[in-house]
């Protein structure tokens, strides 16, 4: 298939322009109308940007419902490798996901212009509709430019917020408190939560654990772990191992994942392997190798029609 063909297929299921005929059919397996809108557009969009025509690329994007997909948003990234900051910036106030102003900022930080980067994250996140996305993103920038505490400052005001504290903020949080050699203020801040709700799930429990670990109380945590009402789990024991293998302790790593070795088997072989017991890590892998899919029955045929 052509560009041109491509060209034309996506214009007719995107509306840009009508079918030949009602009876319009593709010839290849994937057929313009069983194509995406959103999906038609981008991809005319692409072919518009290649072909030099990028104002037509740019005002074909802004008539999309969405323009992001897997954090990405293809318009913010069309507008900066052509260098329309401008447009760039317009786009990023209005953008309610933040990922144009991601975007904006990567591409101001990359120009060493960091305070302009801080700004575009701080003027976004009082409007986006995913406030968390920003402020780890806000965090992120900071971090990476050794200022570190004013991170730390961005995600405890976002934890400490209503609504703020879930687990993934929380996580970046103390992650940041350990990346400054700081674990018992991360310790603080999940003491804190837990108070506030009466409980610690798992999905904060977890974070705890490395934190304990550096601060030396390995066999706390993997009591605590042990004791809590989601302990006994395949994924409670794979952070059991990893606090006693951080701790080299392999050999009781391994006697923790040996009765859930089907759901931790790579783990296991993986300290298995440490160990040099080689020929038992593959015994472990091979027993639990996936059983493939029975052959479907049919039938088949060779010659047309398939």
């Amino acid at each position: 298939m052509d560009i041109g063909d491509l060209d034309y297929r996506v214009r007719t299921q995107s509306g840009c322009i009508p079918p030949l005929s009602d009876e319009h059919r593709c010839d290849d397996p994937w057929c313009c109308r069983d194509l995406d809108p959103d999906m038609a557009i981008g991809l005319l969009a692409t072919i518009h940007e290649r072909q030099g025509r990028i104002d037509d690329a740019i005002a074909l994007l802004r008539t999309r419902d969405n323009n992001s997909l897997n954090n990405r948003d293809q318009l913010a990234d069309l507008l900066a490798r052509q260098g329309r900051t401008e447009e760039l910036h317009a786009y990023a106030a209005s953008e309610p996901l933040g990922h144009a102003a991601r975007r904006l900022a990567e591409l101001l930080e990359e120009r060493g212009d960091v305070e302009g980067a801080i700004a575009v994250y701080r003027q976004v996140g009082d409007v986006s509709v995913c406030p968390g996305n920003v402020a780890v993103d806000l965090a992120q920038l900071l971090s990476r430019h050794g200022r570190v505490e004013e991170a730390v400052e961005v995600m405890r005001a976002l934890v400490d917020a209503p609504g703020g504290a879930e687990d993934w903020i929380v996580h970046v949080l103390c992650t940041l408190y350990a990346d400054q050699g700081r674990p018992q203020d991360g310790l603080a801040c999940l003491d804190a939560l837990k108070a506030r709700r009466g409980e610690e799930e798992w999905e904060l429990f977890w974070i705890r654990l490395p934190l304990m670990a550096a601060c030396d109380r390995v066999d706390e945590a993997v009591e605590q772990t042990r004791n809590h009402p989601e302990g006994g789990t395949s994924y409670a024991v794979a952070h059991v191992a990893r606090l006693l293998a951080g701790a080299g302790r392999l050999e009781e790593a391994v006697a923790a994942l040996e009765p859930h070795s089907p759901a931790n088997s790579h783990d296991l072989a993986g300290y298995l392997i440490d160990l040099g017991r080689v020929e038992q890590a593959v015994a472990v892998l091979q027993q639990h190798r996936p059983t493939p899919p029975p052959p479907s029955p049919g039938p088949w045929h060779v010659t047309p029609p398939f």
